[in-house]
């Protein structure tokens, strides 16, 4: 029996803690015991080994659980993204041996995401920063000048996550 139990705790530590949590919301039932994960590229040039990396992990999950994995790319800069981009990525997917279940386009959502944006600031969940982009770096700094001392206060968050109300 004890030896049991070890083989499980070493196969426990194979899985990564992704898939750790995979299982426990499965043995919980969570979702119906449905998996379901997206791999979400911007197709504004071709893909790198990070990108193979996660392609690997998001497909891999849904394959080892007997789920699906959706294709969701993030065009939300037109001015950069080609067609051509979009098929590289496709090709490269299909390359590594993963089949997706849908292909989707966050530009499809924008309205909704509005509209959910508008919804959010109507009921307090949300605020709109008004200050200039010259306030914002140096209250929050820039990629090339970092901010150490900086502080934004917990109450203007309250609001966005009830969890900080303690």
């Amino acid at each position: 029996m004890a030896e049991r139990i070890e083989n499980s705790n070493e196969e426990k530590k194979n899985l990564s803690f992704v898939e750790q949590i995979i299982e426990q919301d499965l043995a919980e039932g969570k979702n119906g015991g449905r998996i379901q994960t997206r791999f979400p590229p911007e197709p504004n040039g071709y893909l790198h080994i990070g990108h193979a990396k996660a392609i690997c992990m998001d497909f891999g999950a849904a394959e080892k659980f007997n789920g699906t994995c959706n294709l969701r790319f993030d065009d939300t800069n037109p001015s950069k993204e080609k067609d051509e981009y979009v098929e590289n990525i496709l090709s490269d997917i299909s390359w590594l041996g993963f089949k997706w279940e849908n292909i989707y386009y966050a530009s499809e959502y924008f309205q909704k995401l509005w509209d959910f944006a508008v919804w959010m600031i109507k009921n307090g969940h949300a605020y709109i920063d008004e200050q200039t982009s010259e306030q914002i770096a140096e209250q929050k700094g820039t990629p090339t000048k970092l901010v150490r001392h900086h502080h934004i206060g917990i109450d203007p968050w309250k609001k966005v996550f009830p969890c900080l109300r303690k």
